[in-house]
């Protein structure tokens, strides 16, 4: 409450969720603060977390962590970008690359605005031609350093990372507490949460809550009853079999979404096995039917029976109330397509620590917290829409039911900008790029009616040259790479830089 001094952060659950917070927390604001995290052996988590976006490693830097040794601890790959495979129709195939298209310009219109112009005219090639890492990709191969700049992300183990994490931040300051909560304490007047009464009957008393008990929600919605913004009418996959595998062949450096019909699968490889996923809506397929397709189409050999999952695709309607603040799978869930949830955890976390309440929470600064919290989820939620909604599959009522819903207003200003002209655009507050949205809108099949004009001012063979240029320079950079197996051993087996 204003004017309490904030000291006291008690993290409510560990996982990648509650290991994330606390190696930020203590990273950043360690001296300032007394933090406790409290989890139970006995309580076990999602842990199919496996697949990241570049922002990983922008937060990687921020608690000093080095690259080989993480890479090392979580058994990790790179991953350049997402395979999407029969998702606008059977037998497609596009790639969503972590990568710029094209070049920077003093033009005021976007690469792909002279890419269609030049598709016009009868010469251009694909889109893909002029990223970098959408052909490295393609060639499986991979390389980091001065001679090799690349945007990537990572495949990792879930249950390696949050141990990783715990390794970093309980030598640095973070108390970890063993035991199963019982009940959540509460001060009569203000509503706020003061303790955690464990089964064992010890209590943990705190100032600032961070609840991350997944799917449970002990302490946002149980104890706060904040309330939970249903989004399963316009995302309706509600189930997901997950099971790793014996890797069948050499890492690659991207995950594959394959769709099917009632859903889609991923296949992510790390370097000691795969991880394997099916997603899918239980209102068109079974259990019994979904997992015995799932086994049906897998590639190697499983380690253990698929695990079900059940989850429901939405929000909480305030992501910090009171004295409480939801991280991870307690704040809600979009899907894993795209691979979001872990960004999302540390983003929560980046976002707490700039605004954090040491002289006492008030509702500006919660208020501000939430607003920022649904901006971005929205915007993901609606890039996630898209690839259901932008589908011509004719093979099942569950496609059909995606094509036909009302989409939110925001996507479908979206969809209408791009048919109309190839306008994207990227705000503030949106973690998707440009390139994002580009690739994937025209992936899913989305011809645009026209382009910027502006393209037109650039002539014919200047334009012509300056596409074979920099298809050019990103073949010969490709061509001198080694191939991403090759180089995530031998950077996994070097000294620590």
């Amino acid at each position: 409450m204003e004017g309490q001094v904030v000291k006291r952060v008690v993290i409510a659950g560990g996982g990648t969720a509650g290991w994330v917070a606390a190696a930020a927390l203590v990273r950043h604001l360690g001296p300032l603060l007394d933090i406790t995290l409290v989890e139970s052996d006995e309580i076990g988590t999602v842990g199919v977390g496996e697949s990241t976006i570049p922002t990983s490693r922008s937060f990687h830097t921020l608690l000093g962590i080095n690259e080989q040794a993480f890479m090392r601890a979580t058994q990790a790959s790179f991953k350049l970008g997402i395979v999407f495979e029969n998702w606008a129709r059977e037998g497609d195939r596009y790639v969503h690359s972590f990568g710029q298209i094209g070049r920077k310009s003093t033009w005021m219109a976007d690469f792909h605005h002279f890419w269609m112009h030049a598709r016009a005219q009868g010469f251009g090639g694909e889109l893909g031609d002029y990223c970098f890492e959408l052909q490295a990709s393609e060639a499986e191969k991979f390389a980091t350093g001065k001679d090799a700049e690349i945007s990537y992300a990572y495949h990792l183990d879930a249950t390696l990372y949050a141990r990783f994490l715990r390794g970093l931040a309980e030598p640095a300051g973070v108390k970890r507490v063993e035991g199963k909560i019982a009940t959540v304490e509460q001060d009569a007047e203000t509503g706020f949460i003061t303790a955690l009464a464990l089964e064992s009957g010890q209590r943990i008393e705190g100032d600032l809550f961070i609840d991350c008990t997944g799917f449970r929600a002990l302490l946002i919605e149980k104890t706060l009853q904040t309330g939970f913004e249903d989004w399963s009418h316009w995302l309706t996959t509600d189930s997901a079999y997950a099971v790793q595998t014996r890797s069948t062949g050499p890492a690659v450096p991207y995950t594959r979404a394959i769709a099917h019909a009632n859903g889609w699968r991923w296949r992510i490889p790390l370097q000691h096995r795969v991880g394997n996923g099916f997603v899918f809506s239980s209102r068109y397929l079974s259990d019994e039917d979904a997992k015995a397709q799932f086994l049906r189409d897998i590639e190697g050999e499983p380690l253990f029976d698929p695990r079900l999952i059940r989850y429901r695709t939405g929000r909480r309607r305030k992501a910090w109330k009171r004295n409480c603040i939801a991280m991870g799978l307690s704040s809600g869930f979009i899907e894993p397509l795209e691979s979001t949830s872990i960004h999302l955890f540390k983003i929560g976390v980046t976002r707490l620590i700039s605004l954090f309440p040491f002289g006492g929470v008030t509702e500006a600064v919660a208020e501000r917290y939430n607003a920022m919290s649904q901006g971005e989820l929205e915007g993901i939620r609606d890039f996630i829409i898209l690839h259901y909604h932008m589908n011509q599959r004719d093979d099942s009522p569950f496609w059909k039911s995606c094509r036909e819903l009302e989409i939110p207003d925001s996507l479908a200003e979206r969809i209408e900008a791009f048919r109309d002209g190839a306008q994207a655009w990227q705000d503030s507050i949106d973690l998707f790029r440009i390139d994002s949205w580009v690739q994937v809108l025209l992936g899913q099949r989305l011809e645009p009616r026209s382009f910027h004009q502006l393209a037109r001012m650039m002539p014919a063979e200047e334009l012509r040259g300056a596409l074979d240029a920099i298809k050019a320079d990103i073949a010969a950079r490709v061509a001198r790479m080694p191939s991403h197996e090759q180089f995530l051993r031998s950077y996994c087996a070097a000294p620590d830089a």
